[in-house]
């Protein structure tokens, strides 16, 4: 497990500047954390440096799933918030993200699809004298990430 503070949003978009030259096809990210606590600033800056230019990254709390064409593989940004069951999750073509990288917001919506070899990055926010400071931990799921965290 890997903890970070982030004392800013800028310092939440480059923890994701960094992670993008580790990730691969068939990856998959959730990112858990309550309101405001960073997922889609993060979101944005991770699939800006792997598209390799700024990029418009609507939230896609109302869509449920956006897709973006990066150099060397797909991103799929869901937000799981409003699903009401699990299962719904195949209506939003989450078996077609084998060969792309799955950034999942909201991930505990999934259930029992939400996949074993993963990336969970928890966001937490806390509040102290009126200041926001943000703590990122990464836990990586599987031998893979392991190795690929290996020093991060």
């Amino acid at each position: 497990m890997i903890t970070r503070s982030l004392p800013s949003l800028d310092t939440t978009a480059a923890l994701a500047q960094q992670l993008a030259p580790l990730l691969k096809a068939g990856d998959v990210i959730a990112l858990h954390g309550g309101l405001g606590a960073g997922k889609t600033t993060f979101s944005r800056a991770l699939i800006s440096a792997l598209i390799a230019q700024e990029t418009d990254v609507p939230s896609p709390t109302y869509t449920l799933v956006q897709t973006y064409e990066a150099p060397d593989f797909p991103i799929f940004h869901f937000d799981l918030y409003r699903l009401d069951d699990p299962d719904d999750v195949f209506e939003l073509g989450w078996d077609e993200t084998q060969d792309g990288l799955a950034l999942i917001e909201w991930p505990d919506r999934a259930g029992r699809h939400l996949p074993g070899w993963r990336l969970d990055l928890t966001l937490d926010l806390q509040t102290e004298g009126g200041t926001e400071t943000r703590t990122a931990t990464l836990e990586p799921h599987g031998e893979d990430w392991q190795k690929r965290l290996h020093g991060f």
